[in-house]
């Protein structure tokens, strides 16, 4: 059964840092590109961060140069460092593998709560 297990997040304020964890089972965690997703209330969940097998790093404009994604394959864990957070950082942030997804299939842990005062 796949899961993902989400943590780290929490308040902070606009300028402040937090790391999120992602514990990921039941799937072969080294052979999926994994993602950082986050929905804030009223909008649809986007990708904010992604990491390929190869550890090859991309992200949506509005986090370059402050977010920075990175895995380890031998805990089967992803990371999103997070730093300079603003207001609008605020959301839900969730992982899940880009495959899942892209083809309609996947299944979403809970997710952790980011909230950033101004």
């Amino acid at each position: 059964q796949v899961r993902f297990v989400e943590s780290g997040g929490g308040l902070v304020q606009s300028g402040e840092s937090l790391r999120l964890s992602c514990a990921a089972s039941g799937f072969l965690f080294a052979s999926y590109a994994m993602g950082w997703y986050r929905q804030a209330p009223g909008n649809v969940r986007e990708l904010v961060a992604s990491i390929s097998r190869d550890a090859i790093t991309s992200y949506t404009a509005s986090v370059q140069g402050r977010f920075t994604i990175s895995r380890d394959n031998t805990k089967n864990t992803v990371y999103l460092q997070m730093n300079s957070l603003k207001p609008w950082d605020t959301a839900v942030y969730y992982c899940n593998a880009r495959n899942f997804v892209e083809a309609n299939v996947a299944s979403w842990g809970q997710g952790t709560q980011v909230s950033v005062s101004s």
